[in-house]
């Protein structure tokens, strides 16, 4: 009984402290966009979230580093993968950071495709991770990288507001499971919606963008942040996470909230020619 109460402590805090686990395709801050990589297009990006406070239940800051290929040879039907790295530098040594290789892949319609104000169209997956233990897993929690995100998206550009996008996603059980959010409850699905727009009014290098995740899991968050294109090869993005906000805490939470702590992410992203 003891044992299992260790395990059950340390499935917890695997569960809480690595919440930023986000390997993905092309995005907004943090859930997928609409847009997709056109046929040998190649993007690189280094991500880094890091937390504003050091304490425990904060969680870990992450590191990720991954490259986006195009991959159909269409301009009305783009297919683009990926692979990601990612990793908390070792902060915890939790089965995320040895086991820290991820994919995703995502297809995707512009909008105007079939007539004028058609809206695009996205699905895909995303956190497609490379471990699964689930007999080592405490009771009711998961022991696993494999999130298995997949995700319908549906957007529209808007004059003068901006394009907004709408959609929602299902993910592995197991591996969202957190806290008071087992694998008993619903905590692996929610919606997406989000908001962004080039800034053409001061610069077109200019964007901003609003997202926002649902799901009471470690990927739950609201985002707001920019980004500026220093070249056609170079955007720079930063930006602000809140997981789970409103998140309320119960006694199977043990004072973590799922994602953690508020952090701020930088995002460089370079395009190869």
């Amino acid at each position: 009984m003891k044992f299992v109460k260790i395990l059950a402590a340390a499935g917890l805090t695997v569960a809480m402290a690595y919440g930023t686990a986000m390997a993905i395709p092309s995005e907004q801050i943090a859930i997928p966009s609409t847009d997709a990589k056109g046929f040998k297009e190649v993007t690189l990006n280094v991500i880094s979230t890091q937390r504003f406070s050091t304490k425990a239940d904060a969680g870990a800051s992450s590191y990720d580093a991954g490259v986006l290929v195009g991959v159909l040879p269409f301009e009305s039907l783009k297919l683009e993968i990926g692979f990601d790295y990612l990793t908390s530098n070792l902060q915890f040594d939790t089965h995320a950071d040895n086991h820290p290789f991820y994919f995703n892949a995502k297809l995707a319609t512009p909008e105007d495709l079939g007539f004028k104000g058609m809206p695009a169209f996205a699905v895909g997956v995303y956190n497609l991770g490379t471990y699964d233990k689930p007999e080592l897993a405490a009771p009711g929690l998961g022991n696993s990288t494999r999130q298995d995100l997949a995700y319908g998206l549906v957007a529209k550009t808007l004059p003068v507001i901006g394009r907004l996008s709408a959609g929602g996603y299902v993910g592995a059980k197991r591996a969202l499971a957190n806290g008071s959010n087992t694998i008993n409850t619903n905590q692996n699905s929610g919606v997406m919606v989000s908001w962004d727009r080039g800034i053409t009014e001061i610069s077109d290098k200019l964007w901003l963008g609003i997202d926002y995740m649902s799901g009471n899991n470690a990927n739950g968050e609201l985002g707001i942040g920019g980004s500026w294109a220093f070249t056609k090869q170079v955007t720079l993005l930063a930006g602000v996470q809140t997981f789970n906000p409103g998140y309320k805490l119960s006694a199977g939470d043990q004072g973590f909230i799922p994602g953690g702590k508020p952090a701020f992410t930088t995002q460089l992203f370079i395009n190869l020619p």
